[in-house]
């Protein structure tokens, strides 16, 4: 019996009461994707929705064979989420993804030329001079932004300007080795990611792209950035 071929391309978007924008985020990926004449798989992970997403995701997945579905039984968080769907990820390249496609999936183009020039991940960049942040955050976010992004490079990852932007693009084999033992479930996971990749000497290449802020966001402005500072300090000091 043949094997299934695995695809060029897994893009794991994890959803948490989505059902307002994922519509629009699926046809934009899938537009895109079928463009390119790229082969590749959508995995959506529903990580304990309580509204309509589900059922978005059941249809998107009848009406297209390269939309797969993975959930959590309760709500565990975007990294948690992000994990789960990165193991079942078959790819080649693996794209982790926010719902609501602040990078627009157009600049995935970018990304994939740097895997292509030997890094081993390429992350989306809102910090970079040749960024174009169409839709900015309101300041005191690009203020939070900002300062927790001086603590990451402080003690994990210096050189890298921009760890929080939701658009990342990994190796297949970095992506499975860095989220397999993943153990910040919220949405502090991008630094210890970022982190365990680069322990393994994998290069990081941090790339440039349009940003459009999409409201409202899920992210508490106090309780989020608590609980993100002491992962990252977790994460520096465990080691």
């Amino acid at each position: 019996m043949e094997t299934e071929a695995s695809p060029e391309l897994s893009i794991v978007i994890p959803c948490y009461n989505e059902e307002q924008r994922l519509p629009r985020t699926i046809e934009q990926i899938e537009r895109y994707l079928a463009g390119t004449g790229a082969s590749y798989e959508l995995i959506l992970v529903d990580d304990g929705s309580t509204d309509g997403t589900r059922k978005i995701m059941d249809a998107a997945a009848e009406r297209n064979r390269s939309v797969r579905l993975e959930a959590l039984p309760h709500n565990r968080g975007k990294g948690r989420a992000l994990a789960e769907g990165v193991a079942a990820a078959r790819g080649t390249e693996i794209l982790v993804s926010d719902a609501d496609l602040s990078t627009p999936i157009e600049e995935l183009d970018k990304l994939r030329a740097e895997l292509h020039s030997g890094a081993g991940v390429a992350i989306a960049s809102r910090a970079m001079k040749k960024s174009r942040v169409e839709i900015s955050q309101p300041v005191y976010r690009v203020l939070m932004g900002k300062a927790f992004n001086l603590l990451v490079q402080a003690v994990l990852l210096p050189g890298i300007w921009d760890t929080q932007c939701g658009f990342k693009l990994f190796r297949a084999d970095v992506a499975h080795d860095a989220f397999a033992g993943l153990t910040t479930d919220g949405f502090g996971y991008d630094p210890e990611v970022l982190y365990r990749a680069k322990r393994r000497g994998v290069r990081i290449a941090e790339v440039p792209v349009v940003w459009r802020n999409s409201a409202p966001t899920k992210v508490s402005p106090i309780k989020s950035s608590i609980d993100m500072f002491r992962h990252v300090l977790r994460i520096r000091f465990r080691r």
